[in-house]
C-alpha cells in the first residue's frame, strides 16, 4: 500500500492583464476501498476566486473557480494530493459465466452499461474490430482475461508512444492507421477495440507511479504529466482498469481521478479568459509524482534582500520533496510584483474534513 504525493502545477501567462473566465477542475480522486485520500489542498494565483463543488454525471468531484473582478497576466493553479494506494490483484475472479468470451451481462445491469458497451466513432468498414478479433483463439474458447490481456500488451509492444501537448484525442482509426499517438488516443483505442466486442468501457485520468523507482529517473510513460487509461466492465471483478501505454493491469501504479464515456468529459482542467488571441503566451504543466514517507522539511535559507522576504512571506514554501526554489520567483522582481503572484492555498478535500 504505497504513500504517494502529487504535486500537479498548471500556469498560464499572458502578455497583458486579462480576465478570466470560470474555469472547472478535476483533479481530486474520490476515496475508495483502492485509494484514501488524506490530504488535498489547493493553491491559486491570482486570489480571490470563489470555490464551487459539484458531482458530475458520473460522480466525479468537480471544482469550480471564478474570479468576478479579478485581472491578471498569469494564472497558476497548484493541486497537492497525499494519498494511500491499495492496488488489486493483476487477476481478479471472474464469475464463471464471464470467464469465457463472449459472455452476456446480466439483465439487471444491461441498462447501465448499454451506452458504454456502443462504439463511439464511426468505423464503416470494422477496421477496430477487425483488429481487436485477432486477439481471439482461432480455434476454441478464449479466456476474458487472455483477450484484454493480450489487447493491452499489444498496444504497447506495437505502438509508439508520442507525448503531445495540443488539445483533441486521436480517433481510434487514425491511432490504428498511424501506429503512434499519445496515451489517451490508446486509451480510446481499446475502449473502442472492446467495445467492438460487447464489453463496457470507459476512460480514466490521472496520475502514473512507479514505487520501485524511487530516487531514480521514472522510466514509465506519462509519469510527468496527468496520465489516461481505460476501465472495463466484468461481471464478478466490477470495473477493471487497463493501461496500453505501459501494459499495466488492474490499475497497480494508477492513481485514478475521475472516469467518464468519452476523454473529453474528464479534462483535468478546462477553462479560458476575456482578450485577443495573441494575449496568450504560454501554458506549462509539470506533475511530480513521488512514493514513500514524506522527507524532513527542509530548512529555509536566510534572506538576501528586502525583496526576497517580502516575496517568501507572500508564496507557499517549497514541498519537502521538491527543491527549495521550486516555488518561488526571481527576487529581482519580486517586490514589484509580489501581491499579484501570492497564491491563495485552500483545502479540498481530507480525511477530517466535510468538503467534497
Amino acid at each position: 500500500m504505497p504513500r504517494v504525493r502529487i504535486v500537479h502545477t498548471t500556469e498560464y501567462t499572458y502578455r497583458r492583464p486579462v480576465k478570466l473566465t470560470e474555469h472547472r477542475l478535476m483533479m481530486r480522486p474520490r476515496d475508495s476501498h483502492d485509494l484514501r485520500l488524506l490530504e488535498a489542498t489547493l493553491g491559486i494565483m491570482p486570489p480571490g476566486a470563489s470555490t464551487r463543488w459539484a458531482h458530475d454525471a458520473f460522480n466525479n468531484s468537480v471544482c469550480l473557480l471564478d474570479w468576478q473582478h479579478v485581472s491578471t497576466h498569469k494564472l497558476r493553479i497548484v493541486s497537492r494530493l497525499d494519498l494511500q494506494h491499495y492496488p488489486v490483484a493483476t487477476e481478479l475472479p471472474l464469475d464463471p459465466a464471464a470467464e469465457i468470451y463472449p459472455f452476456r451481462y446480466a439483465g439487471n445491469e444491461y441498462p447501465d452499461l448499454s451506452r458504454l458497451i456502443e462504439p463511439h466513432y464511426p468505423d464503416p468498414d470494422r477496421r477496430v474490430e477487425a483488429w481487436a478479433r485477432r486477439f481471439l483463439r482461432r480455434e476454441g474458447n478464449t479466456p476474458t482475461w487472455e483477450l484484454l490481456i493480450g489487447m493491452t500488451k499489444a498496444i504497447k509492444a506495437e505502438f509508439t508512444y508520442e507525448g503531445r501537448e495540443a488539445k483533441g484525442t486521436y480517433g481510434p482509426l487514425q491511432t490504428l492507421a498511424e501506429k503512434r499517438g499519445a496515451c489517451r488516443d490508446f486509451a480510446v483505442l481499446m475502449m473502442e477495440a472492446a467495445r467492438s466486442l460487447g464489453f463496457a468501457a470507459r476512460f480514466v485520468s490521472g496520475y502514473l507511479y512507479d514505487e520501485a523507482l524511487v530516487d531514480s529517473v521514472d522510466t514509465m510513460v506519462g509519469g510527468g504529466a496527468t496520465h489516461a487509461w481505460c476501465s472495463i466492465y466484468l461481471p464478478g471483478a466490477g470495473w477493471v482498469e487497463f493501461d496500453p501505454t505501459n501494459g499495466l493491469v488492474a490499475g497497480r501504479n494508477l492513481i485514478r481521478v475521475c472516469t467518464a464515456r468519452e476523454p473529453y468529459q474528464a479534462t483535468p482542467l478546462s477553462g479560458g479568459y476575456i482578450g485577443e488571441p495573441e494575449d496568450f503566451v504560454s501554458m506549462t504543466v509539470n506533475v511530480e509524482v513521488t512514493v514513500g514517507e514524506p522527507r524532513p522539511a527542509i530548512e529555509k535559507r536566510p534572506a538576501v534582500s528586502p525583496a526576497s522576504v517580502e516575496q517568501e512571506a507572500r508564496v507557499p514554501a517549497a514541498p519537502a520533496d521538491a527543491p527549495i526554489a521550486a516555488e518561488t520567483e526571481k527576487a529581482s522582481s519580486a517586490a514589484a510584483r509580489a501581491s499579484e503572484f501570492a497564491m491563495e492555498e485552500r483545502s479540498f478535500g481530507s480525511l477530517d474534513l466535510t468538503t467534497p
